[in-house]
């Protein structure tokens, strides 16, 4: 039965058109019901990538390695112990960019005379000669000029040049594709020489415009220097400022001065301190020992030891003769007289001393005021000193710059006659033993894997774009309706192709062309006779539960063939003994009529106007006892609806009832007339025919949502004209005697 679906639905199980839920199972009904078109699509490819592969021109490669090291550039400055620095990986990419670009293949363009070669001025071949007409016919400036054969010829090598780093190291692969080895191997090298010498070119101009300009430079910072040491000159002229290797000559007799009245001052406090010691022990006992030790004076000193040595003897002979005793009485006068001896001196050191202690005095006086007098003059040279301090400055500075731009200037001279290129050449071309392009194998690989899955593209694309419907599942899931069976089409074959051999017949029988409405005659165990079969099967399944007798058999759309099922349907079931009415109800076409009982001249309308004629006017099959009624008009009927939903009609079927056990109506399609509408509550069953891979979806929808009252009568659908080598293709999965049991081939 009919299951109504949501409009809205667009997700089906396999076998659906767009929207559909891609699945394995799905993907290998694909590729089943369309692999000829995949292989078809890969044939064509593989005959194009032939082709390509006879008619492309051999190319050749060559290619040369540069390294691309600042560390050589370091040789002129190892003195300098500058610390090597790793290479900007954007340096590295622009030696890329600089040997694509146009100065550097222009220079080896000229180098090797490549404007006036074929190859790349495209002046030879078969493309230049085609296009030389055309540029007749459009205009032409004439030969073209020597710059535009080069600016072409820049292009041309370009195109073939591929400059690319290594991965990420400091080598740069230089490759050259030609038609000829040697030529491809002469001009890589010649790229590579060409950018070894425009480096170095580039160092030595870039040396020279510097040693240029610090030339210029220096020569101004000289003059500015110079200008600079003459005003401090002036100025300390002007200011009476004398300079020494100290300083300032005021500053450092100043410092000298000052020094001297420090020295001043220390000799005066000491020579105060030795005077004033001695002033201290005039009044003492000067044979002390402490006095004697502290005068430290040899005088002194002899006095002392004599005193010492009569004062012990006095004491001696005191003790021995008293101290009256005239040897006794004679060393004390010694003694007083060694003791006076002993304070003269020590009055006239202390005479000396104080004459030391007046000289330093004098002396400190008049250093202090040498040293006020100084200070004075220092304090009105001050701001003199200042700005002479900032015009030193400004001398220095322009000194300094003047020494640095000069030492750059040296080391500049030197590289200019020293120049190191930052790259070398570690690989040179050497002349290519095989081509490069095309390569053979993989253009095949590429071309088979490319043909499939574009094969696979255009089939699945094919197969989603179609809006029709190819196996019994693409009816269940998408209408809901039962599937009864495929029908494959009857088509006459195609030229050296001959018919089948009809039942009965031999080998030797002449092969005639049957009649589509009578083929389950002709072929009773043909695979389209075991399709009607099934579909009676399922009909006398439904009678079981309820009466189906009145079956119509109806289509979307005309010319899908539900006139040659209903015929051969009703030949069927002839054939099985059951008592056959088959009524050609589609009053518009009546193709029915004309195929089985062309020579008719009345029928069912005339039955309807008079049913007991019946018998006069239908016409019987002498192979399968088939019961015909045809309907037979002269023109078409402007109110057939309403004659196949007439009382006349209705009384029409149900005396037929009694007599017949299948009445299979042909009707008209249901989307350009009403016809099977109108006829519809009078039928017990309907048989829904599809044009297989023709009928749209859509149709299918609009004309079944247009009969809701015939819905719940649809037993099932078939789908008709299925192309029987795309079917077998379908059902591949079901073995290869799956067909065995049909009978349809000689």
């Amino acid at each position: 039965m009919y299951q109504p679906r949501d409009e809205f639905q667009v997700l089906q199980k396999p076998g659906g058109g767009i929207g559909s839920a891609l699945t394995a199972e799905h993907v290998l009904v694909i590729l089943r019901r369309q692999w000829p078109l995949i292989l078809a699509v890969m044939g064509g490819i593989m005959v194009l990538v032939v082709l390509y592969l006879l008619t492309a021109t051999p190319m050749y490669t060559a290619s040369a390695r540069i390294l691309v090291d600042t560390r050589q550039a370091q040789v002129a400055d190892r003195d300098t112990g500058a610390p090597s620095t790793l290479i900007d990986t954007g340096f590295v990419d622009s030696q890329v960019e600089i040997l694509n670009s146009d100065d550097l293949i222009l220079s080896v363009v000229r180098k090797l005379d490549l404007a006036h070669d074929s190859e790349f001025t495209g002046s030879g071949g078969i493309i230049a000669a085609l296009m030389r007409p055309f540029a007749l016919l459009f205009g032409d400036d004439g030969p073209p000029s020597n710059e535009k054969l080069e600016h072409g010829a820049v292009e041309a090598v370009q195109k073939n040049l591929k400059v690319e780093r290594i991965l990420t190291t400091y080598v740069l692969a230089v490759s050259f594709r030609s038609i000829a080895p040697d030529k491809a191997a002469r001009i890589t090298n010649a790229i590579a020489d060409a950018y070894m010498v425009g480096a170095l070119e580039a160092k030595y101009q870039a040396t020279k415009r510097a040693s240029e300009w610090l030339q210029q430079r220096s020569a101004e910072l000289r003059d500015q220097a110079t200008e600079a040491d003459r005003a401090v000159q002036t100025f300390k002229a002007q200011n009476n400022i004398v300079g020494t290797s100290r300083g300032l000559m005021n500053e450092q007799q100043l410092s000298d001065v000052n020094t001297q009245l420090v020295q001043a001052r220390a000799t005066t406090a000491e020579a105060k301190a030795r005077l004033d010691r001695v002033t201290a022990i005039t009044d003492k006992d000067l044979s002390q020992p402490t006095v004697t030790d502290a005068l430290n004076n040899p005088v002194i000193t002899r006095l002392r030891a004599q005193y010492l040595d009569i004062a012990a003897q006095y004491a001696e002979w005191s003790s021995k003769y008293g101290k009256t005793h005239q040897a006794t009485v004679n060393l004390a006068n010694r003694m007083e007289e060694l003791r006076k001896s002993i304070a003269d001196e020590v009055r006239r050191i202390a005479d000396s001393y104080r004459s030391e202690y007046e000289i330093a005095r004098s002396r400190e006086a008049s250093l202090e005021n040498d040293v006020n007098t100084m200070v004075a003059q220092a304090a009105g040279t001050g701001q003199a000193q200042v700005k002479l301090r900032n015009l030193e400055s400004a001398a220095d500075t322009y000194r300094n710059l003047y020494n640095n731009f000069l030492d750059k200037l040296q080391q500049a001279t030197q590289k200019e006659s020293f120049p190191v290129s930052e790259a070398r050449l570690i690989s040179t071309a050497v002349k290519p033993d095989r081509k490069s392009s095309p390569k053979t194998l993989l253009v095949l690989i590429g071309g088979l894997i490319g043909g499939f899955f574009f094969g696979l593209g255009t089939a699945f694309s094919l197969e989603f774009l179609s809006d029709v419907f190819r196996t019994a599942s693409d009816v269940e899931d998408d209408l809901g309706i039962k599937c009864l069976g495929i029908l494959p089409d009857m088509a006459p074959p195609k030229l050296g192709l001959r018919w089948p051999v009809a039942l009965g017949a031999t080998a030797a029988t002449p092969r005639r062309r049957p009649r589509v409405s009578r083929y389950v005659v002709d072929f009773p165990f043909s695979r389209f006779a075991e399709t009607l079969r099934n579909i009676k099967v399922s009909i006398d399944v439904t009678r079981m539960t309820r009466e189906v007798k009145v079956i119509g058999i109806i289509s979307s759309l005309p010319k899908e063939g539900k006139t040659t099922v209903a015929a051969n349907f009703a030949h069927l079931t002839a054939l099985t003994g059951h008592r056959t009415l088959l009524i050609d109800g589609d009053l518009h076409s009546r193709s029915l009529t004309r195929e089985l009982a062309p020579a008719a001249r009345s029928g069912l309308i005339e039955v309807l106007r008079d049913p007991r004629t019946l018998h006069q006017h239908i016409q019987r099959s002498p192979g399968s006892g088939l019961d015909f009624l045809p309907a037979v008009l002269a023109s078409r009927m402007v109110n057939s609806a309403d004659v196949m939903a007439s009382n006349a009609m209705a009384n029409l079927l149900g005396s037929l009832r009694d007599g017949y056990d299948y009445i299979v109506i042909d009707l008209a399609p249901i989307m350009p007339v009403t016809d099977a509408k109108a006829i519809g509550p009078l039928l017990d069953g309907l048989i829904y025919v599809i044009e297989w891979g023709a009928t749209k979806r859509s149709a299918l929808h609009e004309s079944i949502g247009s009969v809701e009252g015939l819905q719940k009568k649809i037993i099932g659908a078939v789908l008709n004209r299925a192309n029987p080598k795309m079917l077998r293709r379908i059902e591949a999965y079901k073995g290869a005697h799956y067909n065995s049991y049909y009978v349809e081939n000689a």
